[in-house]
């Protein structure tokens, strides 16, 4: 296996904080009290240049140091974007950790760590939130290459309290010269909901010695709080940390509460308390999500041209509100989605916010093909009560808008950030007869591997998984989607479809869903690829798809070109391929959701693009025509679980080569198994073994690359991919 470019292979991906947009769009004003790039050190937090500094501050000026920070994160929130609710409420938690312990030596794990903005003002990095210039300095989470004061990069949630419980444990067997003092997790804002999160607060229990849990309680979730849980924390919260049942104390954990989580003093004074405890224990703080939003000026004002920096009328920029302690989570906000107009408390649209610049721009392809999938299935519901759409968190990033939630009812269930038991919970309904669809972010569902493998493909349940954001993109390390392919399409049974247009993936929607004994439905779970930026940016112009303009017929899917094979000349029939299965042969003559579809009919040159990577076949397709005379074959796979042996087959009549495009890992990918069946497949008469070529991603991390770029290192681009082919010629 070769990469074409002739340069190895790389990717990425950028869904947190960094690569903001940029637009026309005016720019939140930063206030001019905090711009130390022009060395004004009048103010505090430019002077902080490590948590040695904060802990040489007046007690009194610990409050203004918060003003400045949350005023720093409203401003960044506007021009950059991010995690921006979360980082506000815990602006006084993170000065006070610094205040009171000991970094590096007291290690601090952020769970998530999309909650860690201020400590990464506070150790170092202040210039990044301060500085537009810098931006692109620090990543959305926290990240050992970035400072000795981050301790684990963290995108995803949960693993803090396990975290915390291994460098511990590793304390504790090496005594004094482990040179680690406290050991602390911070979770909070949903990450509890977690399993994993319960399994470390069993082990803490059981472990033993000096472990500090803070439990950021800020009533809110990615979107709203669920799960049995909340009643008894709600009642710890209005009972001021007394009422029974405490799930804390029921693992055998010591336990304290701090009702003001936005009163730096108070969380001073509670760490204080806990500093160098030999047990471990709780600190479960009460705190403000989006604290100080409400400060702002309104969406409107942001429009005009002139408006006033951020104003504060209370000496940290906490503002009261009555924006908590709705009865039902679903109701606790008015926003449609997670990136409109943010504000203090139960506020969805303040887990990540939008940067200025792109105020107005399209729906995004997560929120756009997600509309279009609940769009859909709602008609459905009244007629199937077992159809359930199924969301582990982050909905409204999935464009499943408060709108549909509420209408959905008992047919939407949220079940808080638990990857795995989501799946199983599908598997359930599955079991029972009923219709499960679950929709989240690809880096997501690699939480859930083993009930993709036991629960749901096993036990052959009928779910139905939404995949979004698969594939390349410019997001952080820990939310890129190129492993997806990779991962759902090497499942034994599972069956993974990778649609090219609106169309197509609305019919592979409807035939995953099909009701248990619809003709010709699937006989177990089946993963659909929501499409990415490529497709929905052909699909907004169908010019970047020159050789079919967008505009497939809707016909009986016999794809195969013809096929001349001979055993005489050494050849083989497709239909009797030892270990493949035709397609077409089983369902001959009958539109099948495995057929491959042939959109151009060509000689010398074939190209198979998968999913995102088909608007390039056909513009490689193009490009070959006009620069060299030659028509290729453009063919879309529409799924990567098995092979279309008929097509293969049909190529070696005509086709020197064979190229695969695909925009993820191509090691262990989808292209390498085209490759495979050919080398497997070599037949006697050589000028029969047309030649392939696979496109893909690198089996590596990569943090923040725009899109543009990946493209380039991976030669996933025309002129690349046109080059490659006819060096071959």
């Amino acid at each position: 296996m070769r990469n074409a470019s002739g340069n190895g292979f790389d990717s990425s991906d950028s869904f947190a904080v960094s690569g903001a947009a940029e637009g026309a769009a005016r720019l939140h004003d930063i206030p001019p009290s905090i711009t130390p790039s022009h060395g004004d050190d009048s103010h505090l937090l430019s002077r902080i240049a490590s948590p040695a500094d904060v802990k040489a501050l007046a007690p009194d000026e610990l409050a203004e140091l918060c003003r400045e920070i949350r005023a720093t994160l409203l401003a960044y929130g506007h021009q950059h974007g991010g995690h921006i609710g979360s980082n506000l409420g815990m602006v006084e938690a993170t000065v006070a950790l610094h205040r009171v312990f000991d970094s590096p030596r007291d290690r601090i794990v952020f769970d998530v760590s999309h909650q860690s903005y201020v400590h990464k003002m506070l150790t170092g990095r202040a210039g990044a939130y301060m500085d537009p210039n810098r931006f692109g300095e620090v990543t959305g989470f926290t990240n050992p290459d970035e400072s000795e004061h981050d301790q684990f990069v963290l995108g995803h949630t949960g693993t803090s309290i396990s975290l915390a419980c291994g460098l511990a444990k590793t304390r504790d067997m090496e005594g004094p010269g482990s040179g680690i003092g406290n050991v602390v997790a911070v979770i909070g804002d949903g990450s509890l909901s977690s399993g994993v999160a319960f399994e470390g607060l069993n082990n803490a229990a059981e472990q033993g010695g000096n472990l500090i849990i803070v439990f950021n309680d800020n009533e809110m979730s990615i979107a709203g709080d669920f799960g049995g849980m909340y009643g008894p924390l709600a009642r710890l919260r209005a009972s001021g940390g007394t009422a029974q049942p405490n799930l804390f104390n029921a693992f055998g954990l010591d336990y304290r509460y701090v009702e003001a989580g936005n009163d730096v003093s108070a969380l001073v004074a509670a760490f204080e308390e806990v500093r160098d405890i030999d047990h471990p224990v709780v600190v479960h703080i009460h705190t403000l999500k989006g604290a100080g939003y409400d400060g702002e000026e309104t969406h409107a004002d942001r429009q005009t041209a002139s408006a006033s920096p951020v104003s504060f009328d209370s000496p940290t920029g906490v503002h009261p509100t009555d924006n908590v302690n709705h009865s039902e989570p679903w109701h606790s906000d008015h926003c449609n989605l997670s990136d409109h107009e943010p504000h203090e408390g139960q506020c969805e649209a303040s887990h990540w916010q939008n940067p200025d610049a792109a105020i107005g721009k399209p729906d995004d392809p997560r929120k756009h093909y997600g509309k279009m999938a609940m769009a859909a299935l709602e008609p459905r519901f009244a007629a199937e009560p077992g159809l359930v759409v199924i969301s582990p968190a982050t909905p409204g990033s999935n464009g499943i808008t408060h709108e549909f939630r509420e209408r959905a009812g008992a047919h939407y269930v949220d079940t808080g950030i638990t990857e795995s038991h989501a799946v199983a919970y599908a598997a359930g309904i599955a079991r029972a007869g009923g219709t499960p669809v679950v929709a989240t972010t690809a880096s997501f569902f690699q939480r859930a591997y083993d009930q993709f493998f036991q629960e749901m493909s096993l036990n052959r349940s009928r779910v139905t998984v939404l995949d979004f954001l698969g594939g390349l993109s410019g997001s952080d390390n820990t939310h890129s989607g190129a492993y997806d392919v990779t991962m759902f399409s090497n499942i034994p049974g599972a069956t993974m479809l990778v649609p090219t247009s609106a169309r197509d993936y609305l019919a592979d929607l409807a035939w995953a869903t099909a009701p248990a004994g619809s003709a010709d439905a699937p006989a177990g779970p089946v993963v659909i690829r929501v499409p990415g930026e490529a497709i929905l940016t052909a699909e907004r112009d169908a010019t970047l798809l020159p050789v079919t303009g967008g505009q497939i017929a809707d016909r009986p899917q016999s794809t195969s070109l013809p096929v001349s094979v001979s055993s005489a000349s050494g050849g083989i029939s497709a239909a009797t391929v030892r270990g493949t299965v035709s397609v077409t042969a089983q369902r001959a003559g009958v539109r099948h959701m495995l057929d491959w579809r042939v959109n151009q009919t060509g000689s010398h040159v074939a190209i198979i693009g998968l999913g995102n990577a088909y608007p390039l076949a056909e513009q490689t397709a193009a490009a070959l025509s006009a620069d060299y005379g030659i028509t290729a074959t453009v063919i879309d796979p529409r799924q990567c679980t098995s092979l279309d042996s008929d097509v293969l087959e049909s190529l070696r009549d005509g086709h020197q080569q064979v190229i695969t495009l695909e925009d993820g890992q191509l090691e262990g990918g989808w292209g390498e198994k085209v490759t495979a069946y050919y080398a497997n497949h070599h037949v006697s008469d050589g000028s029969r073994n047309p030649h392939v070529l696979n496109f893909g991603a690198a089996k590596e991390f990569t943090d923040r690359v725009p899109l543009g770029e990946l493209n380039e290192r991976y030669g996933l681009t025309v002129e690349q991919v046109t080059e490659a082919i006819t060096r071959c010629f």
